[in-house]
């Protein structure tokens, strides 16, 4: 499948040039190694690298409640996290059952894995209740359960830059009878919505895009653009302009897969990215 969607990625770069943003650098600021599954490289002018675009009258308001974002015409189902009582709505995707909000989980007494590794955006707790937590990827996989499973200890996404293959489905920060999705989840996802050339405009929401870059959020994902955290920086960016989401694969460098969507296409692409920076989390029923 993704050869297929990669044949896409010539049409879909012209396509970006229409755009006065078309100059640009990949998010890490280095080349990245990407699986494109539809559309250009993760990238972005110089002048977003530098923070936050949500000064334009149509991106994205953090001061709105996060139900303002969610699509009015989809009837959602709920869980409660049980952890720490926090309701997310979810939606039914094909066969798939997916959280329609960004996980926002911070208990790092309960949870080890969690210090250092996770921030509101800009540092504000506000932003924690509209667009969830930006997670590292050993915060969103669990990296310290996974080192002292008995079973099947993996020392992932530590600081050492080990490489290790996750087998199976892994929890990681969601809820019980939920996971983190892998790179193959996240794949179906877009054949269910029509297409990894269609499926960016299809998941993002319906506000909060710079420039009226906003999506038709069809099915209800809501995929909101929260931004990230770059942990070299310690710095904050993006928000209004793009939406990154971990996997729980690991590359053969040492980095994760990554889901990134952008207000310049309505496209997706499938990245590998710094395992350090801070990106969304959206969990999976099991």
């Amino acid at each position: 499948m993704k050869k297929f969607f990669v044949a896409l990625c010539l049409v879909a770069l012209l396509a970006a040039c229409d755009d006065d943003d078309s100059s640009s650098v990949a998010p890490n600021g280095e080349p990245s190694s990407s699986s494109v599954i539809s559309g250009s490289d993760p990238k972005s002018s110089s002048a977003e690298g530098q923070g936050s675009l949500s000064s334009s009258s149509a991106g994205f308001d953090w001061n709105l409640p996060k139900e303002a974002y969610l699509n009015p015409e989809i009837k959602y189902d709920t869980i409660i996290d049980s952890r720490d009582g926090k309701v997310y709505r979810t939606v039914k995707l094909g066969d798939q059952v997916w959280m329609a909000e960004n996980l926002d989980y911070a208990d790092s007494s309960k949870t080890p894995s969690l210090k250092g590794r996770s921030w509101c955006f800009r540092n504000e707790p506000r932003n924690c209740e509209l667009a969830g937590r930006l997670y590292t990827w050993a915060a969103a996989i669990d990296s310290v359960r996974l080192a002292t499973d008995t079973e099947n200890p993996q020392t992932c996404g530590d600081a050492s830059g080990k490489n290790c293959k996750i087998s199976g489905t892994i929890q990681g920060l969601c809820p019980d009878g939920w996971h983190l999705p892998s790179e193959m989840e996240w794949d179906t996802l877009f054949v269910t919505v029509g297409g990894g050339e269609k499926a960016g405009k299809i998941l993002k929401s319906q506000k909060g895009w710079d420039r009226n870059r906003n999506g038709t959020d069809d099915f209800g994902f809501s995929a909101l653009p929260a931004g990230r955290y770059n942990f070299n920086e310690k710095s904050f960016h993006w928000d209004g302009s793009y939406a990154e989401f971990w996997s729980s694969t690991q590359s053969d460098d040492a980095g994760a897969y990554s889901i990134y969507l952008e207000r310049r296409d309505n496209v997706l692409v499938e990245y590998n990215d710094f395992d350090g920076f801070g990106h969304s989390v959206r969990c999976l029923k099991d």
